[in-house]
């Protein structure tokens, strides 16, 4: 089976004269930059939680020291999200059948 006709290659042609080689060539990136994670979340169906999970993404935009700020403002906010769900008072207890002997 004779191979697949496909796109012709054209040569790659040399920079104009004068232009240094260097320009041609992309610069190198530089591994310190913020890089985002993309890391996939799934939603948790808590409209406060969810808020403060995806500002977690802001971190991927600030350079390292700028992570604590980022981290530590989450953290205080799923803290007092759970200091608020134990101040909500639950269902009422059941009603004890020990005392009730005869």
């Amino acid at each position: 089976m004779p191979p697949a006709a496909g796109p012709a290659e054209l040569p790659v042609p040399d920079p104009a004269p004068g232009v240094a080689a260097e320009t041609a060539v992309e610069p190198e990136a530089d591994p310190a930059a913020p890089a985002p994670l993309d890391v996939p979340r799934t939603p948790t169906g808590e409209a406060d939680v969810d808020a403060l999970l995806d500002r977690l993404g802001d971190a991927d935009h600030l350079a390292t020291d700028g992570h604590v700020e980022v981290y530590e403002d989450v953290h205080r906010g799923l803290r007092d999200t759970l200091t608020a769900l134990d101040a909500r008072p639950g269902p009422p207890a059941p009603p004890s059948t020990y005392g009730n002997r005869s």
